[in-house]
């Protein structure tokens, strides 16, 4: 969303706090600025000296957590050892066997990654240092130069009003410069586009993917899944053949209004503008109910795909929230072979 102010509060205090709050420093928003290969240089240099080292580090090596699903390639099946994944038990074989029985898989640094980038005009909206757009080529740019550091290819599908770029997988430097680029360009739909445009319809970016990528890979989705309806579907799909990461990317402001008087709202997928009163305790409880029924249809999706999301917020820490959710899926593995130990036993 889209925020213009149309009354000025009561003190010029809340004016100047208001403008502080909505727009983004321009030093932090030159990295983004115009696609040309110095600002892609740019932006890597700047992540692989703040971010990466200091990720690589917290993450200990074990950022292929991140994406350990089914997405491999069986290659031989084995006793199970305590280290295992449960995921990977054959029950089957382990039922004849009387005694449980893993699949093998081939190396990680076989498994090519895959980023399916929205890059659709909701992603302009920010209320902070960053918009989401920002947030989403950060998150990708880290990911795929952490993943070609270690021998991965890695190719990109990037969504603005369609799918418009498709980057076949490769493994080297140059290649994630280039992908930083093509994420960096100017967005067609900024020029113009009130009363032309629809709503953006991820479907179209997942089914695509179906179509292009058939050897099993890693997908990593990052969206703020604001989309007409179906992509779930597809996702289902593509789950169901690949390692899927969905990334939920959002913005404080979409979560719960703030109260600043008479403004109006506009759709940047549409340009639809509608003039609220912030002021409205009613309007600002409706918005926080619809907010929180959009979280939990988005975590039925996630559940009915079975897909752990991972959820980056515009005003939070990516470092953080990186590591946290390894450690999380760290946990839960641990949990799983714990609990089959005790069945075992």
């Amino acid at each position: 969303m889209k925020w213009k102010k149309l009354f000025d509060p009561p003190t010029l205090e809340e004016v100047a706090q208001f403008e502080r709050d909505l727009t983004p420093p321009a030093a932090q928003r030159a990295a983004h600025k115009d696609g040309s290969p110095q600002s892609a240089d740019a932006l890597l240099r700047r992540l692989e000296w703040t971010t990466l080292k200091r990720l690589d580090g917290l993450l200990h090596g074990d950022f292929r957590t991140l994406m350990r699903g089914s997405g491999l390639d069986l290659a031989d099946l084995r006793e199970y050892q305590t280290h295992d994944d449960v995921r990977h038990i054959d029950w089957n074989v382990t039922a004849r066997m009387q005694t449980p029985y893993v699949r093998q898989f081939t190396e990680d640094r076989d498994i090519n990654v895959w980023l399916l980038v929205d890059l659709s005009p909701s992603a302009d909206f920010g209320s902070g240092a960053r918009n989401k757009r920002e947030l989403a080529i950060e998150l990708s740019t880290i990911l795929a130069r952490l993943f070609t550091q270690r021998g991965n290819r890695v190719g990109a599908m990037l969504y603005t009003r369609s799918v418009d770029t498709v980057l076949p997988p490769r493994a080297d430097r140059r290649h994630v410069l280039t992908l930083i680029q093509k994420m960096q360009r100017p967005p067609l739909h900024a020029v113009s586009h009130k009363g032309v445009n629809h709503g953006t319809n991820l479907a179209q970016l997942l089914s695509r993917a179906a179509q292009t990528i058939k050897r099993r890979s890693a997908l990593i989705v990052v969206s703020d899944f604001i989309s007409e309806p179906g992509w779930d579907d597809w996702l289902h799909r593509l789950s169901m053949r690949h390692d899927v990461l969905p990334v939920h990317i959002d913005d404080p402001l979409e979560r719960e209004l703030p109260q600043v008087g008479l403004m109006t709202i506009e759709d940047p997928e549409t340009g639809e503008q509608l003039f609220v009163d912030t002021g409205n305790a009613a309007l600002r409880r409706r918005f926080a109910e619809m907010a929180s029924a959009r979280e939990l249809a988005l975590k039925a999706s996630f559940e009915r795909a079975g897909c752990d999301p991972l959820r980056l917020a515009t005003n939070g820490s990516l470092i953080d929230s990186l590591v946290r959710f390894v450690e999380r899926r760290k946990l839960k593995r641990r949990g799983g072979i714990h609990s089959i130990q005790r069945r075992v036993a």
